[in-house]
């Protein structure tokens, strides 16, 4: 006797219930995410991770973000005379798409980067400076170096190009489990290659001048890194990069991205210095047996500690910066020796004395921004006029000739030095930090993978430092983290990505 169309249905959706049982993807139990992750540091690099781990894992996990100084890490102010100014990384790169997005999705504003006038100084004299029409600036740098910037605008593009494709890689949530993975997948052997030569040995073989490398590269190299042309052709092209048009800045200070990042992603900030990070066995709630973190602190005088699934450090891995013991791990934790460049941040309020630079009297001097070559004698790295983070109008002219100007040098300028570079001031304040790493290729970057869920973001600084470039080891963190919590083993370290995301459009 046949069988009515309602047993038959029921049969059907057996069979069909066990077939997925055994096969469909994505028939297994999802793992339940972390209960709590904590994440080392506030800058840019743990308050983006924190934004992308609350995407990625939903709203039940407790994120804790351990933080000793100042929200915003590196992305810091400094006042003069009640208001606030960058004290070091201003400028943002018309490309840095993360930045963009942050901006857009927390209601922040963008400030266009003021365009001024800039001059190189070489100890003597000015060797460059630019003119305010277009075409004598033109008509200038062929003349003194011929076509070699536009070659060097089209290197510089190129290696953009192909690191753009970054944006695809995670907008699509493919990670990666090592810097050398992520910019292999970015420029293959060519991108690997950046790291293990210098800026000067890549342009040098790529035919540019002497005069070229020294007078307008080298100059850049200095005031974005401190450091001449034997830093990394990668954190080179970074830094050239820099020098194009359209730069911009956040509205009130760059340092608002890090507290808005914090309070978006709910997470939990405990004003605290980590000491130590253990891995020890605990007994969840279920029952079993599991391997946690105990991250041990100090508050005041008073040392605290609590057990995290996953553990994020977003703070450079160097005793002087944040001085973490890792306690009892089999096999140890790698140390790393990465060292970090000492750079001064001079904020002075005066006239500046514009015949220490060989040029004309103060009412016939336009530049707003001094460059210099690399010369022993030379006592600052640069020096430009600087607006508050809040000002509206940041182009107002000064009535009485003086400014805020901010100089960059290798050590704290003394009152003999600062009076040679002013006729007169009446406000100055200084900031001695650790900024950026001390490039000096071949660079062997820092794992990722500290531990099994120990995980380290600032290893992306030794092939380039940057607000983007933390934002963008802040995103992939969080992805490897979650792919690997997930087991999706899928998404982490695939080769031919660019050409494969290239066929499914």
């Amino acid at each position: 006797m046949g069988r009515t169309a309602a047993e038959l249905a029921s049969s059907l959706l057996g069979l069909w219930l066990l077939l997925c049982s055994w096969g469909c993807p994505g028939s297994a139990e999802p793992r339940a995410p972390p209960e709590k992750i904590a994440i080392i540091g506030a800058g840019i690099g743990g308050t983006s991770a924190a934004y992308y781990l609350r995407q990625k894992f939903g709203n039940d996990v407790k994120i804790d973000v351990f933080e000793r100084g100042e929200v915003g890490g590196r992305l810091a102010t400094m006042m003069v005379e009640g208001q606030e100014y960058e004290s070091g990384g201003s400028i943002i790169h018309p490309l840095n798409l993360h930045m963009k997005r942050f901006v857009k999705d927390l209601g922040l504003s963008a400030a266009k980067g003021f365009d001024g006038l800039m001059g190189v100084y070489n100890g003597e004299t000015l060797v460059f400076e630019e003119s305010r029409w277009f075409i004598i600036n033109m008509i200038k740098l062929v003349w003194h170096y011929g076509f070699q910037f536009l070659r060097m605008h089209m290197w510089v593009e190129d290696v953009l190009d192909k690191f753009m494709r970054i944006y695809r890689y995670q907008s699509h949530d493919y990670a990666f489990s090592s810097v050398e993975k992520l910019l292999h997948a970015l420029g293959g052997d060519d991108f690997l290659g950046m790291l293990n030569r210098t800026l000067l040995e890549t342009l040098e073989k790529a035919g540019f001048s002497e005069k070229f490398l020294n007078e307008i590269v080298t100059p850049v190299m200095r005031v974005n890194y401190g450091q001449s042309m034997n830093i990394n052709s990668f954190v080179g092209a970074v830094s050239l990069a820099s020098a194009e048009s359209g730069l911009w800045a956040v509205g009130g200070g760059n340092k608002l991205v890090c507290s808005g990042l914090l309070q978006a992603s709910k997470g939990n900030l405990i004003s605290g210095s980590v000491m130590y990070i253990e891995e020890k066995t605990r007994t969840k709630q279920t029952g079993n047996p599991t391997k946690m973190y105990e991250v041990v602190y100090q508050t005041g005088s008073e040392t605290h500690s609590d057990f995290y699934d996953i553990v994020l450090v977003a703070t450079p891995l160097n005793r002087k910066m944040s001085n973490i013991t890792f306690l009892n791990f089999d096999p140890p934790i790698e140390e790393f020796h990465q060292y970090y460049q000492h750079i001064v941040t001079t904020l002075v309020k005066g006239q500046l004395n514009t015949t220490m630079f060989g040029t004309a009297a103060v009412d016939k001097f336009d530049l707003t921004a001094i460059l210099t070559t690399d010369d022993p004698n030379l006592f600052i790295n640069s020096i430009g006029i600087v607006y508050p983070v809040r000002e509206k109008d940041n182009s107002e002219p000064s009535t009485d000739g003086t400014h805020v100007w901010k100089i960059f040098s290798k050590d704290i300028l003394t009152q003999k030095q600062i009076l040679k570079l002013f006729l007169s001031y009446d406000h100055t304040v200084k900031k001695p930090w650790l900024a950026y790493p001390h490039y000096k290729p071949p660079e062997k970057c820092p794992s990722i993978i500290l531990h099994d869920r120990l995980y380290y973001l600032n290893g992306m600084e030794c092939a380039a430092s940057a607000m983007e470039m933390s934002a963008i080891a802040a995103h992939n963190a969080a992805l490897l983290a979650y792919h690997r919590w997930n087991e999706h083993t899928d998404m982490i370290d695939q080769e031919g990505l660019y050409e494969k995301l290239k066929t499914e459009l």
